[in-house]
């Protein structure tokens, strides 16, 4: 099997569930037959986990340079915690270099086409941050990485999928930065992403009203008229997309089969909803990247880390999906 046939996995933050996960995925890994993981973290912590789960993973040092070992699971191992020292659920600024590290190895891998995608286990934030990588989270420090200035968060899910105008803002500001070029722009990526890395002809999109009731005609906003009206308008002829919809019912009719997608305007609107349907198995995928990147859509759930009740199931989507779009580049791109 050649390199580019891998998909990288980051254990995320080592204190996390990140590591439980990634054992019990791999544990119960049957997945794509075209692609084969390989763990950028911390082979010393991933023993421990397992050591502790009863879980007997054949895990097998790797690093560039090397040939892919035959059997077992290659792990590019690029932290050296002390596994004795480590306590779960408590970060530190080592836990946070760390994970910054698997993360940095895996964008370059996937530059150099080692890689064919990236699957992200779960980080905290102010860890990162503690750490000195000033990001708000995965999606702008990939963006930044890859020099992509266009880019957007999509949750994917079997039922509904949802894409983000705004990301990682407070609400107080949302409304300013809400505008025609914005919104035009992210339908547009939303329905490159679905026709290209999903495979769906002509898919339907729904945009969301801000304001509740979508303004009501302009008695509870403008937003509506003033701003996301243009630009369906704008998008219209060249795509399906429909609306402003009443934020209230439009992601019930989407997760009844109307919609392949809604493009929502801020963080919770659409997250909610989303969680709802699919907090054991959602799948965060960042769209504009010249990279393939999925992840886990939950945290690093510290208050159960090391307790043995983390849910791989978010993991297992995440690789099924980036397989599945690593695959549909594969072949777009194939002479």
């Amino acid at each position: 099997m050649s390199t580019s046939a891998l998909i990288g996995i980051t254990m995320g933050c080592p204190a996390g569930i990140g590591p439980e996960i990634l054992l019990k995925f791999l544990h119960g890994r049957s997945g794509n037959p075209a692609f084969r993981p390989l763990i950028l973290g911390d082979i010393g912590v991933l023993h421990r986990v397992g050591q502790d789960l009863g879980l007997e993973i054949d895990l097998r040092p790797w690093e560039p340079g090397m040939a892919l070992p035959s059997r077992g699971v290659p792990v590019y191992s690029l932290s050296s915690l002390d596994p004795s020292l480590l306590e779960w659920g408590q970060p530190t600024r080592e836990t946070g270099r760390a994970m910054a590290e698997y993360i940095l190895e895996a964008v370059r891998l996937c530059q150099e086409q080692t890689l064919a995608a990236m699957v992200t286990c779960p980080i905290g934030k102010a860890t990162l941050n503690a750490a000195g990588f000033p990001y708000p989270g995965h999606t702008e420090m990939l963006a930044e990485l890859t020099g992509c200035d266009h880019y957007r968060m999509m949750m994917a899910g079997s039922r509904l999928r949802v894409v983000l105008v705004t990301i990682h803002e407070p609400l107080a500001r949302v409304g300013d930065l809400l505008a025609p070029e914005s919104i035009a722009d992210c339908i547009r990526m939303t329905h490159q992403a679905l026709e290209q890395d999903f495979g769906i002809t002509g898919p339907r999109i729904a945009v969301a009203g801000f304001n509740p009731h979508c303004g009501e005609q302009g008695m509870f906003g403008r937003e509506e008229i003033d701003i996301i009206e243009p630009a369906v308008r704008r998008l219209a002829s060249s795509c399906r997309v429909s609306g402003p919809w009443p934020p209230d019912t439009v992601f019930h009719q989407a997760a009844e089969g109307r919609f392949d997608a809604v493009v929502a305007m801020y963080h919770d609107q659409g997250l909610i909803p989303f969680k709802l349907l699919h907090f054991r198995d959602g799948v965060n995928v960042t769209l504009g990247l010249p990279i393939v990147r999925t992840s886990v859509d939950h945290g690093t759930a510290y208050d159960i880390a090391g307790r043995n009740l983390a849910d791989p199931a978010s993991l297992a989507a995440a690789w099924e999906l980036a397989a599945r779009i690593g695959a549909n580049r594969a072949r777009r791109t194939a002479p």
